[in-house]
């Protein structure tokens, strides 16, 4: 069975936990990285003399699995990480971590069970990195970018600066155009590049060549060696070893020159970079003036904000036709002094081509919000404005950081990448707005409104009543979807005012039930089965020679595309759908059917019962299909026998339901149940109950007790006996349910993934979108009536009448004045 990543996400995490109550969090990367690092590279180019990473006798995960359980476990990890670390020139990047380090890890028998419990999860079948590739995609790449993200959360401000979150990478990638890169002698360049993952985005974008590696070569400079070293291992994760990543302060020594003079900076078809943000520091090292001339002809940067020093060194990197983005915080939109005589220059000399506003707190290493500048040297002289996006309020609350979704990425590239214009999001600014009107200041919201419009209270709809036709006028995006509505819901009661023609609480069944209401519906429901049938062929046929990622991109493009015209949904919401079915379980479907084709699909998982050790036993608790929920089965082939086990389930729990009745009618001081209820867990003691009916039996002045003992005896069997019957039927359906899972056909397969799973799920999603058209509508509607329903008259009479009555209550009670 093919790989999955929510195994690999499973298990590995499970490797830090090992490591909890022990190891300080902000070291677990240390571990569990060269642990993954080591076993990947066993898996994948043992024995390949060929490889990008030879693996030396002794220097193995082999040899791992070999040293588990020794006393010397620790030191033996050390000498393994060793050997592989002289065989390929990785001294410092994947020796960091000591494996023989009590403090760390414990001493005695608690470091070697740690140790050898951390080796024996990497050895588990689920990480089996032999076949961590499904037609192209990169699992264990993507695994490793998983661990990043969350060691950066867990690193917080002081180390989270090594990781750019990889939505805004993949924005970068995407809006540079590196996927046009067709040249021979592509590169690109990242000056602050950290663990690597903005360079791997990037390079990912770009198209491949003949033997599949991509058509750029890439070059980074890190200023923190034990970054470099993890680069160097996200490199090699991600089948780009050959990235040239060297140590060192770019700003006082960048490390990539001209071959021709060593004062002349290597220049670059692509530059991208997330650097520390508003560096006080950033002069140290750096001559004045510049010995590389990246400064020549802008003001020198301040000298306790390296932001434009950084931005001028991407320039100056960056060929006569190259392009780049960096991430800035905002205020070198619109600082002034020394960066505002700076982007004045650049402004002019047209080198920004675009400006992409990013939420706040979305870095791991400030809550500040940030921007991409995209920057374009060719053409520049031409360029008549600044593509301007602000996507600040376009995210997803993720614990204590924000994140953005599929459908903002994908929002926020078509729309630069294709220049549309949209109202509150995006707009082209042309140079003469910038320049004259605004005196160079970018700060984006000069230039675009992406508030919220105010809801104005309307004085005399307070006054005399009635909602303000001007409200009901603004839904007029419902009113265009459906024409009638408005008159159904609506009356005129004065001019410029409205009211109700239903009570409140009958609105949204009244929205719901109109008949444009369900023909839009019909909208929906069509363009879903056109982009259903356009899919489906392409989805039953799909094989080992397919790439998932590039089955996402074209069902996604092709949901977008037809839902673009159907009214009140938003074309990305309907693509957040898709792609949130994707990362949870359709990118996993689709890795096991392109590695082992259809026929894994009869695979079943199994979870067993643990003993009191936590071990797992040979007891089976539960079962599930790997890629066929068993819920799927069982509503196709097996409806019958489910609806008998529910029929009798239902009659089980009325009895119990029966019994719990009794107990609580005839408990209590002098109830006839007392005698047998055992008081601390207040429910009946079994051998309490046997014993008492053979005492009171007989005995008249017992007869109701007996009697009511008897019941519940009886009540006590017939249940027996159904929770029997429906023990035994589940069994029988779970036996069936296994067998049809090994005799599913390939046709009966594709049906159930495909119809009953896949398009069932994205269906449903989709369909919510819809219903929620309605509740958005009803709640404004009903919003607004509840606003105007009351007026200042009807309040003053109301008060009026409560004044009277108190006024009423004390004179009863004498007081007068």
């Amino acid at each position: 069975m093919a790989i999955r990543k929510s195994a690999i996400y499973s298990q590995i995490w499970a490797a830090c936990d090992k490591l909890r109550g022990g190891v300080e969090p902000a070291r677990y990367k240390d571990y569990i990285l060269t642990l993954l690092f080591v076993k990947y590279v066993t898996d994948r180019y043992k024995g390949d003399k060929w490889a990008d990473i030879q693996v030396p006798e002794g220097g193995s995960f082999n040899d791992m699995v070999a040293a588990k359980g020794a006393t010397s476990i620790g030191e033996k990890l050390n000498v393994i990480i060793g050997k592989l670390a002289r065989a390929n020139d990785l001294k410092g990047v994947i020796d960091i971590a000591d494996f023989n380090d009590e403090d760390q890890l414990g001493k005695g028998k608690e470091m070697v069970d740690k140790l050898t419990d951390l080796v024996a999860i990497f050895e588990k079948p689920e990480l089996n990195f032999q076949r961590n590739r499904a037609g192209g995609d990169d699992i264990i790449g993507d695994a490793y970018e998983y661990l990043m993200r969350n060691f950066a959360v867990d690193s917080g401000k002081s180390k989270g600066q090594f990781y750019t979150p990889g939505e805004v990478s993949r924005i970068m990638a995407k809006v540079i155009g590196i996927g046009k890169a067709t040249g021979t002698d592509e590169t690109v360049y990242d000056p602050a590049c950290g663990s690597g993952s903005l360079l791997i985005r990037a390079a990912d974008e770009a198209p491949l060549k003949a033997d599949g590696s991509p058509n750029v070569a890439i070059y980074g400079q890190e200023k923190d060696n034990a970054t470099v070293g993890l680069a160097k291992m996200n490199f090699v994760l991600h089948n780009k070893a050959t990235g040239e990543i060297l140590p060192g302060n770019t700003l006082a020594d960048p490390k990539h020159k001209s071959s021709l003079s060593p004062t002349v900076l290597k220049r670059f078809s692509f530059v991208v970079s997330n650097p520390p943000f508003s560096l006080k520091a950033w002069r140290d090292g750096v001559s004045n003036p510049d010995t590389y001339d990246r400064f020549d002809g802008y003001t020198m940067p301040p000298e306790k904000n390296g932001d434009y020093a950084w931005l001028l060194h991407m320039l100056k990197s960056m060929k006569d036709d190259g392009k780049g983005a960096i991430i800035l915080p905002r205020g070198v939109l619109f600082r002034g002094n020394a960066e505002a005589a700076i982007r004045r220059k650049i402004v002019d000399r047209g080198y920004i081509e675009g400006i992409i506003g990013l939420p706040a707190n979305l870095f791991y290493g400030t809550g500040i919000p940030a921007c991409v500048i995209v920057l374009n040297k060719e053409h520049a002289v031409e360029r008549q404005g600044i593509f301007m996006i602000d996507a600040s309020r376009d995210y997803r609350k993720d614990g204590s950081k924000n994140r953005l979704r599929e459908r903002d990425i994908k929002k926020i590239v078509t729309a630069f990448n294709g220049r549309q214009e949209i109202p509150k999001y995006s707009r082209l600014v042309p140079n003469e707005e910038i320049k004259v009107d605004n005196e160079y200041n970018l700060n984006l919201s000069r230039y675009i409104d992406s508030s919220d419009p105010e809801d104005l209270q309307d004085i005399s709809g307070h006054l005399l009543g009635g909602i303000p036709n001007r409200d009901i006028d603004a839904l007029g995006e419902y009113w265009a979807a459906f024409p009638s509505l408005r008159d159904t819901l609506f009356s005129e009661v004065r001019k410029g005012y409205s009211k109700l023609k239903l009570p409140k609480e009958e609105i949204a069944a009244a929205i719901a039930k109109h008949p444009e209401f369900l023909s839009s519906a019909s909208v929906m429901e069509n363009a879903f089965a056109a982009w259903q049938s356009q899919t489906k062929t392409s989805l039953l046929n799909l094989s080992s020679g397919d790439t998932p990622k590039g089955i996402i991109n074209d069902l996604s493009e092709r949901l977008i595309s037809d839902f673009a015209r159907v009214p009140l949904i938003d074309q990305y919401d309907v693509y957040q759908v898709l792609m949130s079915y994707y990362e949870m379980t359709l990118q996993d479907d689709l890795f096991s059917i392109c590695y082992d084709g259809w026929k894994g699909c009869r695979e079943v998982s199994y979870e067993y019962a643990k003993d009191k050790q936590g071990t797992d036993t040979t007891r089976v608790r539960s079962f599930d299909g790997k890629v066929i929920p068993r819920d799927v089965i069982v509503s196709t082939f097996f409806k019958d026998e489910q609806a008998a086990i529910n029929r009798l389930t239902g009659d089980l729990e009325a009895l119990e339901q029966q019994r719990e009745t009794m107990v609580e009618e005839m408990s209590g001081d002098d109830g006839l149940l007392t005698e047998v209820i055992d008081s601390q867990k207040n429910t009946i003691d079994k051998s309490k109950l046997t014993a008492r009916i053979e005492t009171v039996k007989g005995k008249p002045a017992f007869a109701d007790e007996y009697e009511a003992l008897l019941s519940y005896e009886k009540q006590m069997k017939q249940e027996a006996i159904y929770r029997k019957s429906v023990k035994e039927a589940v069994a029988a359906l779970d036996e069936s349910v296994i067998d049809q899972y090994a005799n599913l056909t390939i046709k009966q397969i594709k049906a159930l993934v495909v119809d009953r799973k896949w398009f069932y799920q994205i269906y449903n999603g989709i369909d919510a979108l819809y219903t929620a058209v309605c509740r958005r509508l009803s709640s404004r509607v009903v919003e607004l009536a509840e606003r105007y329903e009351c007026t200042l008259p009807d309040c003053e009479a109301e008060v009026e009448c409560y004044e009277a009555k108190v006024n009423l209550h004390l004179k009863e009670m004498g007081f007068e004045w």
